[in-house]
């Protein structure tokens, strides 16, 4: 039968939807396809009607650039013209230049930022976590997933300093300044009753992204507010608007970590691009706790899951933290109603013959060494870069190649363990 949602949620929409409706300008206009045929179809439009606003147009091409060379399952799916999208995106740059983040990061940072170790957190009889062990890098973007109550927040608190932790040590760079986007929007309590320009003109004068200084206007500016918003009391803004509000604030405050905790929270999808935009050229620790699929994929390089109290890496992203999930709900089915389960990794390894098996268990195991070792050489890598004459650019330039060729051993070497892991189980 016929499905009609309204959802800010681009993945949800992506994976669902046949036709997407965009309601502006009091007209409805309908476009082909799910949120990422929506955005193509939407970028041409731009194109073709040039009274649009060039930035705009700007944002929704790096958006469409990221659907195009993210996530390759999505690219078959909206019914466009591949060709088309291609020959939009084809000079623009990734949406990050991640050695150039690295190289701030490490200034702003050194090569100390948060240490959790053999960390276990306990409330009463009820243990939260235990056994954490997780060295924060410079530069690190990372996106945490986990059931509601899994312990996402008290893993932030910890890092956050909010909380000390029942078991374990939390140590802490000397040049550390945390800084948390919460979901009470606890930073604008107490000015409720003042404009928007009283409560940004108390900070600094500028703030510098990519490279370039923007003045508290200008960002407000590229997070969404008009010129005539900023006469307005804060206790008189929508909740999209407090939310990137609160977002500027924290910025123009200058930590070096940052952590979101659900931040998308009354943010359509416009202006959910806008924040990824400004979060693009973010020069320090980025920590993401969210629902939002999109938003995690697009922002985080990497991923953790808390599952039964462990923070555990996902090699295979946000994909592999829902298979795991599927088989734990699997498997504790089958124990309620008392057959026993057979995943389908079990069943696998059952059809490999003794000696087979045996030298796949092999090659995971020297992957799995493999994968730490040059894990490890990375590291060493960006304490080179800190170290380093940031006038010798023959040396950076050298250390640059090192740095993407350790990259690029890494993906494959993550790949290849995701591929044995299924099959040893």
């Amino acid at each position: 039968g016929a499905f009609a949602t309204v959802t800010h949620d681009r993945w949800f929409l992506d994976a669902v939807c046949s036709g997407t409706w965009e309601v502006h300008d009091g007209i409805v206009e309908p476009f082909e396809g799910g949120y990422a045929a929506y955005v193509l179809q939407r970028v041409e439009r731009d194109r073709i009607a040039s009274a649009t606003e060039e930035k705009r147009r700007n944002l929704m091409r790096k958006e469409l650039a990221w659907l195009r060379r993210g996530p390759p399952a999505r690219t078959a799916k909206p019914k466009f013209r591949i060709d088309a999208a291609n020959q939009l995106i084809e000079d623009e740059p990734p949406v990050r230049d991640r050695i150039a983040l690295a190289q701030v990061a490490a200034a702003r940072l050194g090569k100390d930022v948060v240490d959790l170790l053999d960390v276990g957190v306990s409330f009463g009889d009820t243990e939260v976590l235990r056994d954490v062990t997780w060295r924060i890098a410079p530069g690190e973007r990372t996106g945490i997933l986990g059931r509601n109550g899994a312990g996402k927040s008290t893993l932030l608190a910890l890092i956050s300093g909010t909380l000390r932790a029942t078991e374990g040590r939390v140590k802490r760079g000397v040049t550390v300044k945390v800084a948390t986007l919460t979901q009470e929007l606890d930073e604008l309590a107490e000015h409720e009753a003042e404009p928007v320009r009283t409560v940004v003109g108390r900070l600094k004068a500028n703030y510098t992204s990519g490279g370039k200084e923007m003045t508290p206007g200008q960002l407000l500016e590229r997070l969404g507010f008009r010129a005539g918003e900023l006469s307005t009391p804060i206790r008189d803004l929508s909740g999209g608007q407090r939310r990137r509000l609160q977002l500027l604030l924290i910025l123009l405050d200058e930590p070096n970590v940052l952590i979101l905790d659900e931040p998308t929270n009354d943010l359509d999808t416009d202006m959910l691009a806008a924040m990824e935009d400004v979060l693009d050229s973010w020069g320090g620790c980025l920590i993401v706790v969210s629902h939002d699929r999109y938003l995690i994929e697009r922002v985080t390089d990497q991923q953790y899951a808390v599952i039964g109290g462990e923070l555990r890496h996902l090699p295979g992203g946000v994909e592999e933290y829902l298979r795991r999930s599927r088989e734990r709900d699997a498997a504790t089915a089958a124990e309620a109603s008392g057959k026993p389960q057979v995943s389908a990794a079990q069943q696998k390894r059952a059809a490999l013959g003794g000696a087979e098996l045996r030298a796949l268990e092999k090659e995971f195991s020297a992957v799995d060494r493999k994968l730490a070792k040059t894990t490890d050489a990375r590291a060493k890598l960006m304490t080179k870069f800190e170290t380093h004459d940031q006038s010798d650019f023959d040396g950076l330039l050298e250390l640059q190649q090192e740095l993407a060729d350790t990259d690029a051993q890494i993906a494959g070497l993550e790949e290849r363990w995701l591929e044995l892991s299924e099959q040893v189980g």
